[in-house]
């Protein structure tokens, strides 16, 4: 080995009580909640609340339920929405995690989920149109993305991971820096879901030094 592999291997402690094994049912160890509209058949949107969430440049990858009618949307028209809630919407959020859009409701979502057509009474939540993609956004979600699917790949169990371009980004005046394209993280303040608890964010801690609004 190297000397510096040699050197790492010193620093390595053995195993102790510091920590235990577990084997948790999720892994959210905090993801933001977001809201995604599509296109149903007839034309009529599907609001549905996700947390699988990362982005990379402007491309988005979002896990979306297999079994969810944004799933079938999304691979016969591949055009979405992303609206992030702020933290005071948590309840409008959970109220549309227990409905689905399809019908039937699928036996593996029988025991926990009622099928809804109409999301925005469910929720109390509106829609406004978009610009560049058929789905409208939220209109009470403060920033909110339209995104061009690029590429949904299945076969990751009971997920489909979905790859979007965002086309337009919309944000409240109130979260931007004024005069420029930079959402300010001070004002900004995502709903964060971890291990099924809604959160948002505390006190700024550091930044990074590449940061444009530090």
């Amino acid at each position: 080995m190297s000397p510096g592999a040699d050197r790492d291997a010193d620093r390595v402690r053995d195993a102790d009580p510091t920590h235990v094994v577990i084997r948790p049912k999720v892994l959210y160890v905090g993801t933001p909640v977001f809201l995604v509209t599509t296109v149903n058949a007839d034309g009529t949107f599907n609001l549905a609340p996700a947390s699988s969430y990362w982005a990379l440049g402007q491309m988005l990858v979002l896990g979306l339920e297999t079994d969810g009618l944004s799933s079938q949307n999304v691979l016969e028209r591949p055009e979405l929405t992303v609206s992030f809630p702020h933290p005071e919407l948590w309840p409008a959020v959970e109220r549309l995690a227990e409905v689905t859009g399809r019908h039937p409701v699928p036996p593996a979502k029988a025991r926990a989920y009622r099928h809804a057509s109409d999301k925005l009474e469910v929720s109390g939540l509106s829609f406004q149109a978009s610009d560049l993609v058929a789905p409208p956004r939220v209109r009470e979600c403060r920033l909110q993305f339209e995104a061009e699917v690029r590429r949904a790949t299945r076969g990751l169990g009971e997920y489909l991971m979905v790859e979007a371009e965002v086309v337009r980004v919309h944000a409240d005046p109130a979260i931007v820096v004024p005069g420029t394209d930079h959402v300010d993280p001070r004002s900004w303040h995502p709903t964060i879901y971890s291990f099924r608890h809604y959160f948002g964010i505390g006190a700024e801690v550091g930044w990074r030094s590449t940061s444009d609004t530090a």
